[in-house]
Order: C-alpha cells, then structure tokens, then sequence
C-alpha cells in the first residue's frame, strides 16, 4: 500500500514560525507566523481536512513585528504566543508576548479564503513576556500538559519560568537558569518534554544537539511525537526535514500495546510481523520537498501519525509516518 502525497500550501510571505494547536484535539490545525519586513505579519490558521486531503485557512494580523517562534497554549485554544522583533532607538530587539484571537476567529469563511486574507482580524494583546536584564527572547515554551499557567522563555543564555495570571494578562518571572559554559552560549531552541511528568527540557545552543542527528547543518527545530516519543523530527538549514525513531530514548521501548480497536478502521494488522527483530535506532524518512531552509517542524495534536513542516520561503508540507513504521510501533 502506497503512502499519501504530501500536501503543499504556500504563504504570500516570507515565515519561520510553525505550531500545532495544543488545545484542538478534534481537528488538525497548525498556526503558522510570517516574517515579514516591509509589511503587517500575519498569523495564518491552518486546518488541514484528512478526509479529503485540502487544506483550509484564516489569517489574523500580528502587527507587533517580524515572528521568529510561535506557541499554542495546552489549555485555550485562542491564546498563543510569539518572539518578535522590533525596532527599539533605532535597534533591533527581540521580544516575546502573549496573545489572544478575535472571538470570532474560528467562524472565518472557508468558503472565500482569500477574503480573510485580505481584511484579517487582529489579535488581542494579553501581556508582555519581556525582561530586559535577560537578553532578547529567542522561544516561549507552554508547560504541555498544565492549565495553560506556566511557560518557559529562553533569552540568550537564559531561561525564564513565568507564571500567568489573571486570564493570562499579567506575568511574573517564578525562577531562571542560567547556561554556562566557554564562549558566549546562546538558546536558539527548546521543548518542554511531554513525558516523565513534565520534569525535562531539552534545549539547543546553535548547532548542538545530542545523539539523534549528526548533520553538520545548524538544526533549527527537534521535536518528540507526543503519543510515541521515540519519534523525533529534525528540521535544518540544509532543506531537509528528518523523522527518526529513536527507541533508546523511547518511555516505551517494548512497544505500545493497544487493542485492535485502535488502529483505524479498514486498516490491515500484520501479525506475522509480531516475530520480528525489535525496532532500533534509525533515520525512518528524510523529506526533501522543500526547497529553503525549515525553521519548524511540528507533530499534530489531534493526529499522532501527522506533521508539518515550514521552510523560509513560505511553503507548508504536512506529511505522514510510513505506514509500516505506524504497524510496527502499534504491534
């Protein structure tokens, strides 16, 4: 059985911000930040129809600056956050702020997407999650399995706990550490790992990141399946986008065990492939259908098996895990 081909959206600017909407679980649904100079940046909000392989779109105005990382709150599915730049006596800083969609937003015509595009909402200024004796922001990381109250922002070599108050419109810095070691050490990346009780963050400093890609090419983005952790995706400055499976660091390296019910419906189990070799650390797919460097690369809330990925020219490519990797891990 053949996988499904990939499916392409393009945006009308420049973008390096992607993430899954942690807060929809019922439909697949990515937000994407442009990256803009010369115009309003804009949030675009992408749904993705399985059944039919199309995608649907809205698009919020974000006239704070250019977007270099964005992230959806666990808990409400109108907050978001994002780092931006702006001009400050005439130089650029970053900058990190919370934010909430017009009420209206998810009743968009999708019918007309262009019509969105054309006269987009604003989004609603929440707080700021600035703090000037830190450095500029560089991501917000929302606690991933928490009410949606506490988030991690990384600024040049620190990393600040915030606690949000008041619906989200007041923070206060709770804790910070600080990364120490030769030179001058920058956070470029992070997750807040969904596993092991919400215990561990894994960071990256520019091109360091440990044991599961040795590409020479700086790693902009790595991510963990939240349903199966030994899925990771790598996306890097060499156009490539990498899904490995990587059991050595997997919470289930005995497999997941699941009734049948689970898997989906008309699809075939394989137990003769029960009495196969264990599964071991590997590059399952590499994803060349970008053409500029990906920024981002995020795993779907509501589909498991699902990704997308967001390289700087603009171009948006959901993907899917190999079906014969998906029987292996559920078997």
């Amino acid at each position: 059985m053949e996988d499904d081909a990939p499916v392409i959206y393009g945006l009308e600017f420049q973008a390096r911000a992607l993430t899954a909407q942690a807060a929809e679980t019922d439909a697949v649904r990515f937000l994407v930040g442009t990256q803009s100079l010369k115009f309003d940046n804009q949030i675009h909000i992408i749904d993705f129809d399985d059944e039919n392989n199309i995608i649907n779109k809205n698009v919020l105005l974000h006239q704070a600056g250019e977007i270099w990382h964005i992230g959806a709150s666990p808990a409400d599915k109108a907050v978001l956050t994002t780092c931006y730049n702006k001009t400050s006596d005439s130089r650029v800083v970053s900058c990190a702020a919370v934010w909430r969609m017009p009420s209206d937003w998810e009743t968009g015509n999708h019918e007309s997407p262009d019509e969105s595009a054309h006269n987009p909402q604003t989004l609603e200024l929440l707080c700021h999650l600035d703090d000037s004796t830190h450095g500029n922001a560089a991501c917000v990381l929302w606690e991933p399995m928490g009410d949606g109250k506490r988030v991690i922002s990384l600024a040049d070599n620190h990393a600040l706990l915030w606690d949000l108050q008041e619906s989200s419109t007041q923070a206060a810095v709770s804790s910070t550490a600080t990364l120490e070691g030769k030179g001058q050490l920058k956070f470029t990346s992070g997750k807040w790992s969904p596993h092991h009780n919400c215990s561990q963050l894994a960071t990256a400093n520019d091109t360091a990141i440990r044991g599961w890609d040795l590409r020479t090419m700086r790693v902009w983005s790595v991510r963990y399946n939240h349903s199966h952790d030994q899925l990771v995706l790598t996306a890097s400055s060499d156009s490539r986008l990498i899904l490995s499976n990587m059991v050595s660091i997997s919470s289930e390296p005995f497999g997941h065990l699941v009734d049948d019910e689970e898997l989906s419906e008309g699809e075939e189990l394989h137990q003769e492939d029960k009495g196969k070799e264990p599964l071991k650390d590997s590059v399952v797919s590499t994803y060349e259908e970008h053409e500029d460097s990906v920024y981002a690369a995020e795993w779907s809330s509501a589909d498991p098996w699902l990704f997308a990925s967001l390289s700087y020219d603009g171009r948006l490519v959901i993907n899917r895990v190999p079906r014969a990797l998906k029987y292996r891990i559920l078997l």
